[in-house]
């Protein structure tokens, strides 16, 4: 598997604003998006890595998780408590919780689309055009819940003319997809695209029980496209309708220890499982998510001549119905049935053009809308998995949500003087939020309505002092909405508001075209002052004695250096790097918590590591493409490597005052820290003709060191943990065709 950061000797035009593809100085210019205009990457003065998604294909990656290490500072872990939920971080800002009242740092937007939540971001690599990750702040352009980044797909639009590519996969764990997209139209003013994707896996897991394969997955994602572009026409329309459908076992691995309350009642050799090999074998109740959901999107373009006009509408809808085996364990002990509902819907209206020779901008609004429910029934110390959770429990929790956000931004880039360009602008973002908490018998517990509003600006200058240098330097500040805890269990906390969190980001980098263009070398270091974090911590309060509130507890400092490069030294060869640093530290942060003596006082956690903020992480890619008499051949190999990072806030090594506080807390659980991963990928793809159509035949292998451990660990208040496990080594073989 060949390095991630796009080759900068390969044109790559993605949509413009107006559905226009931007000029290029010549063929060796990448065309980037991340401004919402269309320019080269190396004339961006943003931290961006472009990501050709053709690479990701060749080791048959199905979602954009197998990016995690190779963009600097990125990492994507797969959460199982949601369908196609991620844990996302950019820069070591996260926030890891599938509620959909509980909004993401890292923005995924799809065709111009931010997606609300984190259930749903995990998408197929199979028809898309480009990845773009931006890091740092991206609230002038992209919104509220950036403030780590935004990760910007866009799918392949109609050809409007007949071709398409299918293909079929193969490997280990009895794993196989078939995917295919056609396309069909009259060549001028009319396209229509067809997409059909589905995978299944036997899934990785082996149940220690029954010896069966457990953790298996079947995803099926269609749609079509239509863009029509009338006849001497400045005008184009783009409707994309679709529906992801997964049905997946959901499996806990257990890494309850010896002093939490479950072990006592889990036979012996189901406790103090190590989060390495044990992973794998899983001891729990049979658990199943079913996730359906359809989309809409509408792309307007419409270009006056001095003024480009865009408008993106967005809809989405899902329903999920989840069970899952929290305790990981052969003994009934915490079993849930979740079951949503969400719709979200967005409209977007965005002007664009160029006031002389000196200054170009983008102006607009935005509107959003979303509303959830969640009903939870839970099974505590039933003892006899036999009985639906829905019967058992006759006290239900449900939540229901309603988020409205409106938006006004502009950005503009002004060259003040020769090779010397001023960028500023800002974002207006009012949001209003309800959420009420309520439970089937004893009714309503409570309820929130409260709106918040920010401004974030952000202003930069960049210089050139030749055609292949730029230096820049920037400011930007990020903000992520203020809202209700979801999970409150008293009429105080049900009400009560936690308030924006918002980080100031200081940047400066290069971007270099060296050796004719021989090697492209791209360089950032940051700043991050993290402020007012909203962060889940656990009090007294509510039915089981205990609740979980979400509050702002603190500051955080971030500061690292990321590097981009690519080196074409020989005629078919491209060699790959990226290098991500990270130090991460907490100022303060001080939030509420049950002492071992069972009361609430302050716990001091600023001891702790912040989460997904590995000091290290960089990948090593070579790819080789030799002629044939055939066709060709390509063979890649990649290697990433992430140094270990915490995956929750935990409380361990307690000193300090039980009675009045403040609780002194000297680190993380140590069960929720990942081991040093060494993620090697390779790949050998022969590509040929046959019946006048372009085949080829890929045989690829993922994880080759079979490095194991977690992308997901939990504890729970002094009652249980559990993990999620990292895919193996595993291995197969592809068949495609173009036509």
């Amino acid at each position: 598997m060949s390095g991630l950061i796009m080759p900068a000797f390969a044109q790559v035009t993605a949509p413009a604003a107006a559905d226009e593809a931007a000029a290029t100085t010549d063929g060796n210019d990448i065309i980037v998006s991340a401004r919402r205009r269309s320019e080269t990457l190396q004339e961006t003065p943003v931290a961006i890595t472009a990501i050709n998604a053709a690479m990701l294909e060749n080791k048959a990656s199905t979602t954009i998780g197998d990016l995690q290490g190779a963009a600097p500072n990125l990492l994507i872990t797969q959460q199982n408590s949601g369908a196609q939920a991620a844990n996302l971080s950019i820069r070591g800002l996260t926030y890891a919780d599938i509620e959909k009242s509980q909004e993401p740092t890292v923005g995924v937007v799809i065709d111009g689309v931010f997606i609300g939540t984190n259930t749903g971001q995990l998408l197929d690599f199979f028809d898309i055009e480009q990845i773009e990750v931006l890091r740092g702040p991206q609230g002038t352009l992209f919104g509220r819940n950036t403030i780590g980044g935004v990760i910007n797909i866009t799918r392949t639009r109609p050809t409007m003319e007949f071709g398409g590519k299918a293909e079929i996969s193969y490997g280990k764990y009895n794993t196989w997809s078939t995917r295919a997209v056609v396309n069909a139209g009259n060549g001028e003013t009319f396209g229509v695209k067809g997409f059909f994707f589905h995978n299944e896996s036997d899934g990785f897991h082996r149940h220690g029980i029954t010896g069966k394969r457990a953790g298996g997955v079947n995803n099926d994602n269609f749609g079509v496209s239509v863009l029509l572009k009338p006849a001497e026409s400045d005008f184009s329309a783009l409707l994309t309708v679709e529906k992801q459908k997964q049905k997946f076992d959901v499996v806990n691995s257990n890494i309850t220890q010896t002093g939490e309350l479950f072990c006592g009642f889990e036979p012996a050799n189901e406790c103090n499982r190590n989060t390495r090999g044990d992973l794998y074998t899983v001891f729990g109740s049979p658990a199943t998510s079913r996730y359906s959901a359809p989309a809409a999107t509408l792309e307007l373009n419409y270009d006056l001549g001095a003024v480009k006009v865009t408008s993106i509408t967005g809809w989405r809808k899902s329903r999920e119905a989840q069970t899952q085996d929290f305790d990981g364990s052969s003994t009934d002990l915490y079993y849930v049935y979740r079951g949503q509902r969400y719709r979200q819907w967005s409209q977007e209206l965005r002007f664009s053009g160029d006031i002389g020779d000196r200054f170009d901008y983008v102006v607009g609004g935005f509107y959003f809308n979303s509303r959830y429910s969640l009903t939870q029934w839970t099974r505590v110390f039933g003892l006899n998995p036999t009985i639906d959770p829905r019967v058992f429990d006759t006290n239900a929790q449900t939540v229901r949500g309603n988020v409205e956000s409106y938006a006004a931004f502009g950005d503009f880039n002004w060259a003040f003087a020769d090779r010397w360009r001023l960028s500023f602008g800002g974002r207006f973002t009012h949001d209003h939020k309800k959420l009420s908490n309520s439970f089937a018998t004893t009714g309503l517990v409570g309820s929130g309505s409260g709106s918040f509003k920010k401004f974030t600006p952000k202003i930069g200058v960049d210089f050139r002092p030749n055609d292949d240098t730029m230096l820049y330097a920037s400011w930007s500040r990020g903000y992520r909405s203020g809202g209700f805890s979801p999970r409150a269990a008293t009429a105080a906390t049900a009400s009560t508001p936690f308030g924006p969190e918002t980080v100031d980001s200081y940047e400066v980098g290069t971007k270099l075209d060296l050796f004719d263009r021989v090697v492209q070398f791209n360089f950032a270091a940051f700043l991050s002052k993290y402020k007012d974090l909203q962060q889940n911590t656990t009090i007294p309060g509510g039915p089981t004695g205990n609740q979980t509130i979400t509050s702002n507890v603190g500051r955080a400092t971030i500061k690292g250096i990321e590097v981009d490069m690519t080196v074409r030294p020989t005629e078919g060869l491209r060699l790959t790097g990226t290098l991500g640093l990270l130090d991460a530290n907490f100022k303060t942060f001080l939030a509420g918590n049950i002492s071992p003596t069972g009361v609430l006082v302050p716990f001091d956690y600023s001891r702790n590591r912040p989460i997904y903020s590995p000091k290290f992480s960089g990948s090593l890619g070579a790819e080789y493409k030799m002629p044939t008499g055939f066709g060709s051949v390509v063979a890649s190999t990649n290697l990433r490597h992430i140094s270990p990072y915490d995956q929750q806030i935990s409380a361990v090594g307690l000193t300090g005052n039980f009675n009045t506080g403040p609780v002194i807390v000297s680190r993380n659980d140590p069960r929720v820290r990942t081991d040093t991963q060494n993620l090697l990928d390779a790949s050998l793809t022969a590509n040929f003709t046959l019946a006048n159509t372009e085949a080829y035949f890929t045989v690829f292998g993922r994880n080759l060191l079979d490095d194991r451990g977690t992308t997901a660990a939990f504890t729970v208040a002094g009652l249980f943990s559990f993990a999620s496990a990292r895919e193996p080594r595993t291995y197969g073989a592809t068949l495609g065709v173009r036509f």
